[in-house]
């Protein structure tokens, strides 16, 4: 029995699956996630053996992470809940969207200001070093104190992989538990258009999205599962053409922060065909299951500008769509897990 299962838990053998989770980023949609989560918890059938998560997706595992070591699932469901309360009385990822006015508009009306337009304007013109000298960033404070990274680092009761980008070489760093801090999560949400960039070893970093939204490749290198549930918060496809400027950059936004999941599942996909076909024969492919949860229906009547403002009772709202997708989602594909893709990998990402 793992740290995740809690003690009334059946024995693997009676129908506990090992699944590993791939979180997306994506700001204040990453409530979505939180949903998703909170329902996955309370599913005794569910075994979690690894996180690979970018930017709030990176945020939400290493509170998951935290609140399994310290409460088990009960911990880290209160855990979870805790910390997007938190963010929605600190603006965590709307360090310079909110203006004095803004508390005397409705909710739904604030996520639709034009001043959101004129922010993103402004983030183009003003780098955060310019903005933001002295480097604050609320959510340092707030990690800090929810998490004891040492402790973490010390017992851990899942693998997690955090993406960021390297901004010199271009190239991906995956971040794993033993050596986890405070800023390896927040490297992962560095957007480069708010936030400075993160200092690690000599190395300067900026949000993982770029090259990795999330990263599956430390799954499948370094985990004995092959079903990996991806939380997807950035939708796909879009059936209308974009042709508003808000629009189009949050096509633009979409598109940019897709692609590097969308290369890696045609590599998966590859191997599959490969193994399925009987050209590989000495077990050094894995054939991957991959499985997706998604409420793209609702993503789409999102605007990027909403990622940045994070209203209590609009996350509690996507809090509530993410519950009810993974219950359907449970309902529909629980038996697919450990059998086979519940997704069709290549009509829904080649």
């Amino acid at each position: 029995m793992t740290a995740l299962e809690p003690a009334a838990a059946p024995e693997k053998g009676a129908g506990v699956k090992t699944v590993s989770l791939a979180l997306q980023g994506g700001g204040a949609h990453g409530a979505f996630t939180w949903g998703v989560l909170d329902r996955l918890l309370d599913e005794p059938r569910l075994a979690v053996e690894a996180l690979t998560a970018t930017s709030a997706g990176a945020v939400n595992a290493v509170i998951f992470a935290e609140g399994l070591r310290t409460g088990g699932r009960p911990g880290a469901q209160a855990a979870l809940a805790e910390l997007w309360e938190r963010i929605a009385r600190s603006a965590v990822f709307s360090p310079l969207a909110s203006t004095p006015f803004d508390s005397f508009l409705p909710a739904a009306l604030r996520r639709m200001m034009p001043g959101r337009i004129l922010l993103d304007i402004a983030s183009r013109l003003i780098s955060p070093y310019q903005s933001n000298p002295l480097n604050y960033n609320p959510l340092r404070i707030l990690l800090s104190d929810m998490v004891d990274f040492a402790a973490l680092r010390g017992h851990c009761p899942v693998q997690l992989f955090l993406s960021a980008t390297n901004v010199r070489s271009g190239k991906i760093r995956v971040f794993t538990r033993e050596e986890l801090d405070v800023d390896h999560v927040l490297a992962s949400g560095a957007l480069p258009l708010m936030f400075q960039a993160v200092e690690i070893d000599g190395e300067a970093f900026w949000d993982g999205g770029f090259m990795g939204n999330p990263a599956i490749f430390p799954l499948i290198y370094n985990c004995a599962g092959t079903d990996v549930i991806i939380v997807h918060i950035n939708p796909i496809e879009r059936p209308d053409l974009p042709r508003t400027a808000p629009d189009i950059l949050n096509r633009m936004n979409e598109i940019t922060f897709n692609s590097s999941l969308m290369r890696e599942m045609r590599a998966i996909e590859f191997a599959i065909r490969l193994i399925d076909e009987g050209r590989v024969v000495d077990n050094r492919l894995k054939r991957m299951k991959i499985h997706s949860i998604e409420a793209d229906e609702v993503m789409r009547g999102l605007g990027v500008e909403s990622k940045l403002h994070p209203d209590w009772g609009f996350l509690q709202e996507l809090h509530a769509v993410g519950r009810e997708t993974a219950e359907a989602w449970l309902a529909a594909h629980f038996d697919a897990i450990g059998t086979d893709s519940s997704v069709d990998i290549r009509a829904r990402f080649l």
